[in-house]
């Protein structure tokens, strides 16, 4: 894999790294009939309704993954011309992610643009995941909270670098936001990688199998959104998730310096 370099493409692209694309050039892609938004949900009656609404201004097909609500999350997405798929129970956000990608691939999407179901990423944003990936021709566009933080809190803020400076050093590669839900990304490549999270940790293992892939990787600067919902988060669990999965990826990368900054090989 070739070492990050800058590339300049306006306020559309910011970082690129990987190898060049395989895949033919999308600057005549069809979006509309190309990709798909999927959004995993958890009790989310009080933002989907207008979220599925603002999306389908960008793109009309919308996946929502209904993990096990009980708020009539479902009901109200569907009445929005989402095509919903219900867990009976809760299954974590990387298994709805991967049954939304799934099933995205099954109706012969190419691409699916991923998004949180509680109203942190705008909609507005999507064009610019649309405008890097016809631009750069890469296979995962992720978006940068990290430009402009001051709408985060505090606490998550520290702990998404802390996160994405650990990434980034398992890596070899500056890696801004690695735990922003905010992406897009082509299909056949996803297919092509193995992930085990079913939760959370989904974000960190994503980008890391495609770096380790060596494919192609953006990112994109997107708005911070920021209201007084309630975190989806189990704190405790979820941290020793992501943690157990932090071993497990540097048996992965274990030919990497990870006491290193990023860039810096022995």
């Amino acid at each position: 894999m070739v070492p990050m370099r800058s590339r300049s493409f306006g306020t559309a692209c910011e970082i690129c790294l990987g190898r060049e694309a395989v895949f033919p050039s999308v600057g005549m892609m069809d979006w509309q009939s190309q990709c798909a938004v999927v959004i995993p949900c958890l009790n989310e009656a009080a933002t989907i309704e207008p979220l599925v609404q603002a999306v389908r201004k960008y793109l009309a097909a919308v996946i929502v993954v209904d993990d096990g609500s009980n708020d009539g999350t479902s009901e109200l997405a569907a009445g929005c011309g989402a095509e919903v798929i219900r867990h009976a129970k809760r299954r974590g956000k990387g298994a709805a992610l991967g049954a939304g990608w799934s099933r995205a691939l099954e109706r012969g999407f190419t691409w699916a643009l991923s998004m949180d179901g509680d109203g942190q990423h705008a909609p507005e944003d999507i064009p610019a995941f649309l405008a890097c990936a016809e631009k750069t021709g890469a296979e995962l566009i992720v978006g940068n909270r990290m430009t402009n933080p001051d709408g985060m809190p505090w606490v998550r803020r520290r702990v998404n670098r802390w996160m994405s400076d650990r990434i980034s050093r398992l890596t070899g590669h500056t890696l801004p936001d690695t735990q922003c839900g905010f992406r897009l990304m082509r299909l056949e490549t996803w297919a092509q990688v193995h992930l085990l999270a079913d939760h959370f940790e989904i974000e960190s293992e994503l980008l890391c199998k495609f770096i380790a892939a060596g494919q192609k990787v953006e990112f994109v600067p997107v708005q911070v959104i920021y209201r007084n919902e309630q975190s989806k988060i189990r704190p405790v669990r979820d941290t020793r998730r992501w943690f157990r999965w932090w071993w497990q990826a540097r048996g992965w990368h274990k030919t990497r310096v990870l006491d290193k900054p990023p860039g810096r090989r022995t």
